[in-house]
């Protein structure tokens, strides 16, 4: 079954190539899981980390990228995919690793199995920069252009947090 498989930093490299993406993967050391581990092991301020996160809207797999302590909120978010808030869940990260097939804390903005809709917060990330967001493996980080990731998920802009970084 497809969802059994595991994709990890060197399915996420192939995947940059194929694609021709601006994007380089980081090997710091040190295993980076959380965002404070990896804003650390990288020498960056937590706002440069990015997390992504997989909602189910409507049963729909969407994904969410935003500063790694910024809080994603619900009300928002279901205002942005035009649903009412009980339509509108967080993916378990069993569920998150079967529809992009990374594992959670290491889940890159894009070289899931499949393209997923991507909504980027516009309070929490600066609309240009430079961030680190999971390289398919504990041990990897991806080093990218904000400009970068908007053009490689086809990603929208929209307010999904209380705003600022942190």
């Amino acid at each position: 079954m497809i969802a059994d498989i595991k994709l990890d930093d060197h399915d996420l490299r192939r995947f940059l190539k194929v694609r021709g993406i601006d994007a380089e993967l980081v090997y710091p050391g040190v295993p980076t899981p959380t965002v404070a581990a990896a804003a650390r092991a990288v020498g960056v301020g937590e706002a440069a980390i990015v997390k992504s996160l997989v909602f189910l809207a409507d049963g729909v797999p969407t994904l969410v990228v935003a500063a790694g302590q910024a809080r994603i909120e619900m009300r928002r978010l279901a205002e942005a995919v035009t649903l009412s808030r009980r339509r509108l869940r967080f993916a378990s990260p069993d569920q998150a690793h079967a529809i992009t097939g990374f594992e959670v804390g290491a889940m890159p903005p894009f070289g899931h199995r499949q393209q997923l809709p991507t909504l980027v917060d516009r309070l929490s990330l600066a609309a240009e920069g430079i961030v680190f967001a999971g390289g398919g493996s504990r041990q990897a980080l991806l080093k990218l252009s904000i400009e970068t990731l908007i053009a490689a998920t086809s990603g929208s802009w929209h307010p999904l947090t209380q705003g600022g970084h942190g």
